[in-house]
């Protein structure tokens, strides 16, 4: 959030707030200019910031700033800094945000045009911005314990908090002129607890095999996940820099390790129904609840990869890249906690190994004439074994069971891209260019469902272009438009999916006889309720684009930004996603008071449109609009006085517009007559910022800021006009949706000479 990187940039500087009132003039007379003070130097900062309200009111204000918890933080930090011109040697220690939830330390080593080390720390929490009220145990942990809260409201208020702390290290090194070595390693653990949950209904096809005891129950647990893991990256690679050749090659390895296997719940007693009362008790939903889940399994990436470019003549340069990635993931099930594996089988046995091979060329043929283009290509190979590892019921009738396997496609990718600029007379400057793109998703596995999906696509293809008029009409005023757009088509017919029986589309009937199962080309996929994913179908793309920069006066500048795009999608049903649309304008200014003051202004306003057609008998068209306004003015009265601030206010609004589809039930039509439908989703945030620094002697300074930030955010998934969100066992979520917050605090800043 905006506000978020703010606060850090205040407490990055080593200041926080201070009143200059509060020091004798005495002080005054020595201070020195404030300009000079915040130059890079030895420096430490001592101070306090004070935030109104409680954590509720900074929910959404204090997610990543470290102001969430407490009323008073301090604020803390140093610097220090030792160079040597005539050696080029620079040795740097710093700390930041020492006395909050987000501090950083770090340390530089370098000699200029020969080698550099840094090593850095650093923390950072997530703090949730929703309060969790519930009876849960354990919350957290691996295994938790449910229990049915007696009434809502009742329980304890649980925070979620996930911590990240990072060790990172940079070694550079050059050898001569020519080579020079880059060394870069990461580790981050990760800690604490992220929003998560689980959910189950019984559905008539579970109740048909005894699953679920022949109830119709449901249940829909909050479930945090527990958050316990570390990933390692390693960067290493050499440089070559010659007079005509430039190439660059090495390797990159990720290395991620959960200490956690499953989430295994523990349920106790019965689930609440939607009124806070208990429904009746299920014991086979219970036992299907506690199933334990997965988490996410260790896995490793390993990549070799070379690139470069050569310069074939002066105004001729080709470039090209070549990377070659080994994936694995092959942590053991029974260690995670999961059992029931096919037979002779203790892991997944992941394995996807990536190619990427790409070369272009960039040339001026003529001075007035640039062109450049390039190929690439992309395959994933997936080498993962196939196993049988989910079950299925099915009630048609009779009752069916069966398994069905994991897949393994593997993709592949084509592109081509050539493009030219082109002066034109009286300062025009053409731009065009062209584009190919080929995808081939790989062979389905025959044994493996697309679940809920109507017809699969194995081959596309995309061509487009672009043009783009520049043109400086005069020493103040300058503009382009361009206008993008591009075709995908299908290669290859719609496939029926594989697997399970024939079901909802593809129900086995006179009108539409069932094919059975595999890769076979089936009519009834072409019903108006049929399920195409989007990624599949056909698609038209246009964009057009203005620009325009504008300094009608030496102190005044002013940009605009226009944009307007659409998309069309094409499948065989009326089912889906159809139209997307999105528009933008934008428009910035800056206003050059005098030398010592400056004003800054923008404006912006985005619309963005999705038409996702027939979707379960309702049709519906979702419409997001977002609206910013900012002003700013910095200024320097005097040398020893630098003062500062902006203004935000941000305003979004999602509207759902929802229409009974005329094809299903009258059911469907009385229900959102009724209901209204799904409510709007707005968000607004106003946000002012004061500031001010003053020097009061040579070698100190201090700094003042204020800070009002206010939020209004009404999201109806977890809470609509104070109603919480509540789940089987009472738990309830909110947000508190008007949030204030004030923060206010002072810092002195001393430079040592």
């Amino acid at each position: 959030m905006t506000t978020s990187r703010q606060i850090l940039g205040f407490s990055q500087t080593f200041v926080a707030l201070a009143v200059a009132a509060a020091f004798s003039p005495a002080h005054a007379q020595e201070g020195g200019d404030i300009a000079q003070l915040t130059e890079p130097g030895s420096s430490i900062s001592l101070g306090l910031g004070l935030a109104t309200g409680d954590s509720k009111d900074r929910a959404r204000f204090g997610m990543f700033n470290g102001l969430r918890k407490h009323d008073v933080n301090g604020l803390l930090g140093f610097n220090y800094l030792n160079r040597d011109g005539a050696s080029g040697r620079w040795l740097t220690i710093e700390g930041r945000n020492l006395g909050l939830d987000n501090r950083e330390l770090g340390f530089s080593y370098r000699r200029l045009g020969d080698l550099k080390f840094t090593a850095d720390y650093s923390e950072i929490t997530r703090h949730d911005p929703r309060t969790i009220n519930t009876s849960l145990q354990g919350a957290g942990t691996t295994t938790p314990t449910v229990s049915l809260l007696a009434v809502p409201g009742t329980g304890q208020d649980l925070n979620l908090e996930l911590k990240r702390k990072g060790l990172g290290f940079t070694f550079e090194k050059r050898f001569g002129d020519t080579l020079q070595l880059e060394v870069n390693f990461k580790n981050e653990d990760k800690d604490g607890a992220r929003f998560f949950g689980k959910g189950f209904a019984c559905s008539s096809n579970w109740q048909a095999v005894g699953a679920c005891s022949g109830s119709s129950g449901s249940a829909i647990l909050m479930l945090p996940e527990p958050v316990d893991s570390t990933i390692r990256q390693l960067d290493a690679k050499l440089n070559y820099s010659g007079e005509r050749l430039k190439l660059s090659g090495g390797y990159y390895g990720s290395f991620y390790t959960n200490h956690n296997g499953t989430l295994r719940p523990t349920i106790l007693g019965g689930f609440g129904n939607q009124n806070g009362g208990l429904q009746a008790a299920n014991a086979n939903l219970a036992t299907t609840m506690g199933l334990p889940m997965a988490l996410w399994p260790d896995n490793q990436a390993h990549q070799l990869f070379v690139a470069g470019n050569y310069a074939v003549t002066p105004k001729t340069r080709v470039n090209f890249k070549y990377a070659y990635a080994h994936a694995t993931q092959n942590e053991n099930f029974g260690g995670m906690g999961l059992t029931g594996a096919p037979g002779g089988r203790s892991d997944l046995g992941g394995v996807i190994t990536t190619t990427r091979a790409q070369v272009g060329f960039s040339s001026h043929p003529l001075d007035k004439l640039h062109v450049h283009g390039d190929l690439s290509y992309q395959e994933k190979k997936n080498k993962t074994p196939i196993d049988l590892y989910n079950v299925f019921y099915f009630n048609a009738p009779p009752v069916t069971t069966g398994s069905f396997t994991n897949g393994n496609q593997s993709p592949k990718k084509y592109d081509a891209k050539l493009e030219a600029s082109y002066k034109l007379p009286k300062n025009f400057l053409l731009h065009g260019g062209l584009k190919y793109e080929s995808e081939d998703f790989g062979t389905f596995t025959p044994t493996e469902v697309a679940g809920g999906v109507s017809g699969l696509r194995q081959k596309l293809a995309e061509t487009g272009y672009r043009v783009e008029l520049r043109k400086m009409m005069s020493e103040t005023l300058t503009g382009a438009v361009s206008y993008v757009s591009s075709r995908r088509e299908g290669k290859s017919r719609w496939l029926r999916p594989f697997g399970l029986p024939a079901t909802g589309v593809l129900e086995a009937s006179a009108d539409c006889p069932s094919t059975g199962s595999g890769a076979t080309i089936n009519p009834c996929v072409y019903r108006t309720t049929a399920i195409f994913p989007f990624i599949f179908e056909n698609r038209n793309r246009d964009k057009v684009r203005l620009l325009a920069n504008w300094t009608p006066a030496e102190r005044l500048s002013l940009q605009l930004f226009l944009d307007n795009g659409w998309d069309k999608y094409r499948g065989p049903t009326e089912h889906g996603l159809r139209t997307t649309k999105s528009n933008n304008v934008s428009v910035d200014a800056a206003y050059t008071l005098s030398d010592n003051w400056k004003l800054t202004a923008y404006a912006s306003r985005g619309r963005q449109t999705v038409d996702a057609g027939h979707s379960t008998g309702y049709d519906g068209i979702l419409q997001d609009t977002a609206t910013s306004l900012g002003v700013g003015v910095v200024g320097t009265p005097t040398g020893r006085l630098r003062l500062g601030g902006d203004l935000v206010w941000i305003g979004d609004k999602l509207v759902y517009q929802q229409m009974a589809d005329p094809l299903a039930s009258a059911t469907n039509a009385n229900f959102l007559m009724a209901s209204g439908g799904l409510p709007d989703v707005t968000y607004r945030l106003t946000r002012l910022n004061l500031y001010g620094e003053y020097a009061v002697q040579k070698n100190a300074y201090v700094r003042l800021d204020f800070i009002h930030h206010r939020t209004f955010f009404n999201e109806w998934t977890y809470n609509w006009n104070g109603i919480p969100f509540l789940y089987s066992d009472n738990t309830t979520l909110n947000a508190q949706q008007k949030q204030s917050v004030t923060f206010i605090g002072a810092s002195y800043v001393y430079k040592f000479q």
